[in-house]
């Protein structure tokens, strides 16, 4: 059973509705933003305050710490006041870690609870110990006993409850029957779930949140197929937990929540920054606004596409395709066991020279493109370029090849060319006989290559011409401006599909361009979120050898997105990884402040991954892949962690970010910047 009706079109997945106060989410209503609260809960003003803040941002459903019952206590009058000043029919969520006696005060005030399954009845203390099934069953009757209060409390008030499984906080009795799986994330959930419907409750929302976006969308399609094998249709909360800030964060959200929006998932988003939460709701607007104008509903689907292709790639569990080793260049291989390549554009021949010059800038020195593409529309510019082409610091160019041009100009222009030339063209499916005599000509003249731009009805209609000849020399990329019922990451899927189908192990090229973008906006942001999507998603999916930003006219500003994007989808690391958590009243510090210092002092260890927490519900949790955590441990006070392991308690938090340097020198990992930077 699938995830999801298609995974080329996106047809919404049908919900039961779930009424929040006054605001429904699943069924048919709209694709709801949320965002939290970062204020003290018990300072009700400043709580009260940002809620309006968030509201008039366009904040649909506002999330509130309640991590203690004088906490709880304080959402009575926060409701009061959030009401008179306006704001009634905005909903309230309480977030309830550790302390069920929190949540039955919550559940008093506001229209819904959150509970994290793995710590609102258990205990996350890292402990091994194997379960007898019997002793299963006895520690589910317990669970069943301590969360069934709560919900008859909610189903006798007509409150909301979200499930909100997180990849870091799962208990010990999950971790050591599934392990720290996303499988484990949803058997998390799914024993609450069955806990609310044996007393008949069923107004929930799920989420399973991650800060590894691939963990995160992995658990989230096996938790719709679970449900749906057990007749269960709860709306979705999409989000990636600990995402952090600036462009990095606002990547790794728009490829988690992207994705899955894509495939007809998610009721209700939030993009969860470390920043002031206010800067959190355009980009989930943005997000929305994006996945919503591809929504299909299912009859309507069912009747224009009664036939839904089968899809020959596993969703569920992450795995690269294998493709063949291709040799781009000197000390440049497209393959399985290397990391995408990265390929940026010039405007045209004319810029050429220009964009190189700007490419040979100190920034780019560790993280350079690899290939440097130019648009050739005919055949003067041909002509042009092998007059003035330059050897740049890339270790191949890329000649976008208009069909005008004939092959004897082709083959004339690699005759001339000083560098290794991929050639660029798109294919339809007529052109069988065109495509071997265009194989066959670059075959012949190593080390250039050939970039096969098609659809997957030509990849199919061509595919004896590409077994005739073989595929040593060859990539893959789906054909800009190809008309197409799917959305551009369906589309890729569904090339990918085909050559698994035909066993063909043709690396495969992502495109970024400007037919690929989801929406008209022409905003950095919604660039930014499109190449995240597309890209991302892909990646995730296990798709993808090459990538190019065709849509940035600055070409060093193409290449940082270009690396931040395979960053975020974690295919190329190449710069420290900050997993940092978007701060609420439980935070412990200033989250903001601390992640941008941490990042000025620590920003150069390429590969180091470091993790910034305000408290510890999620945090050694969520540390377990980070190699070092900097973590609150009481007010003014820093824990840090090695991985999962506290070795540093009660720091003062004016000297913890030099014992986190120093923590790093003794395993290692640390570089002076000088050092960093000549290298």
């Amino acid at each position: 059973m699938s995830y999801c009706a298609s995974r080329f079109r996106t047809i919404r997945r049908k919900t039961t509705a779930v009424n929040v106060g006054s605001v429904g989410v699943g069924g048919d209503n709209p694709l709801r933003v949320q965002s939290m609260t970062t204020t003290l809960t018990q300072d009700v003003a400043a709580t009260v305050a940002q809620s309006i803040a968030l509201a008039e941002a366009g904040c649909e459903i506002v999330r509130i710490t309640a991590p203690n019952k004088t906490a709880a206590q304080a959402l009575g009058d926060i409701r009061r006041e959030f009401s008179a000043a306006g704001f009634a029919d905005v909903p309230l969520v309480a977030d309830i870690h550790f302390l069920p006696s929190a949540a039955m005060e919550a559940v008093e005030h506001v229209e819904k609870v959150r509970v994290n399954p793995g710590n609102y009845a258990d205990k996350k203390k890292f402990a091994v110990h194997e379960y007898s099934d019997q002793a299963y069953i006895e520690e589910l009757e317990r669970l069943h006993e301590t969360f069934s209060p709560l919900v008859k409390r909610s189903k006798e008030l007509g409150r909301a409850l979200r499930i909100g499984t997180n990849h870091g906080s799962l208990s010990d009795r999950i971790m050591n029957r599934y392990g720290d799986t996303p499988l484990g994330m949803v058997e998390s959930a799914l024993e609450f779930l069955r806990i609310a419907e044996d007393h008949g409750y069923h107004d929930m929302i799920l989420s399973m949140k991650a800060s590894n976006p691939k963990v995160m969308i992995e658990a989230y399609r096996l938790l719709v197929q679970r449900m749906a094998a057990e007749d269960m249709h709860y709306p979705l909360h999409l989000g990636v937990t600990e995402a952090g800030d600036g462009e990095d964060g606002r990547i790794k959200s728009a490829i988690g929540i992207g994705s899955l929006l894509l495939d007809g998932l998610g009721d209700t988003i939030r993009v969860s920054l470390t920043e002031d939460p206010v800067y959190e709701i355009p980009v989930a607007q943005a997000l929305a606004i994006k996945a919503t104008a591809l929504w299909q509903e299912p009859a309507v689907a069912a009747t224009e596409f009664p036939v839904e292709p089968p899809d020959a790639l596993d969703p569920f569990h992450f795995s690269r395709r294998q493709v063949n080793s291709v040799e781009l260049g000197a000390d440049c291989l497209v393959g399985t066991e290397q990391p995408p390549r990265v390929i940026v554009k010039a405007k045209s021949v004319d810029e050429l020279a220009a964009t190189a010059a700007a490419l040979d800038s100190p920034t780019l020195k560790d993280n350079p493109p690899e290939g440097l593409q130019v648009p050739i529309p005919d055949a003067p510019a041909l002509g042009h370029w092998a007059e003035t082409q330059i050897e740049s610091n890339t270790v191949f160019s890329v000649l976008e090849i208009a069909p005008a041009i004939s092959l004897e100009e082709i083959k004339s222009a690699l005759a001339s060319a000083i560098q290794p030339v991929v050639i660029l063209r798109n294919f339809t499916a007529g052109d069988t006989t065109v495509l071997r005599d265009w194989i066959n000509a670059v075959r012949s003249a190593p080390p250039h290559l050939l970039a096969i731009a098609t659809n997957a009805p030509g990849l199919t209609a061509l595919a004896p011409g590409l077994t005739e000849i073989g595929h040593d020399r060859l990539l893959i990329t789906h054909a800009s401006g190809a008309t197409s019922p799917d959305h551009t990451v369906g589309a890729y899927r569904r090339l990918a599909s085909t050559l698994v189908g035909q066993r063909s192990r043709i690396p495969l090229w992502i495109r970024n361009t400007a037919d690929t973008a989801l929406t008209n906006d022409p905003s950095f942001l919604s660039r930014l979120l499109d190449a995240a999507i597309l890209t991302g998603a892909l990646l995730c999916d296990g798709l993808g050898d090459i990538m190019s930003l065709e849509t940035e006219s600055d070409a060093p500003r193409a290449v940082k997105l270009a690396y931040n994007v395979l960053q975020g989808a974690g295919a190329r690391i190449t710069k420290t990884e900050f997993v940092a958590c978007p701060s609420c009243g439980r935070t412990l510090f200033d989250l903001q402040s601390t992640t941008q210092r941490i990042r000025s002092k620590t920003g150069h260890l390429k590969g180091v991954k470091i993790a910034i927490m305000g408290c510890i519900v999620n945090g050694p949790g969520e540390m377990a892949n980070a190699d070092f955590g900097y973590v609150g441990g009481a007010p003014a006070k820093i824990n840090l962690y090695v991985g999962k392991t506290c070795v540093r308690y009660n720091i003062p938090q004016k000297e913890a970010d030099e014992r986190l340097i120093d923590l790093i020198r003794e395993h290692g990992k640390w570089i002076d910047p000088e050092t960093a930077g000549a290298s």
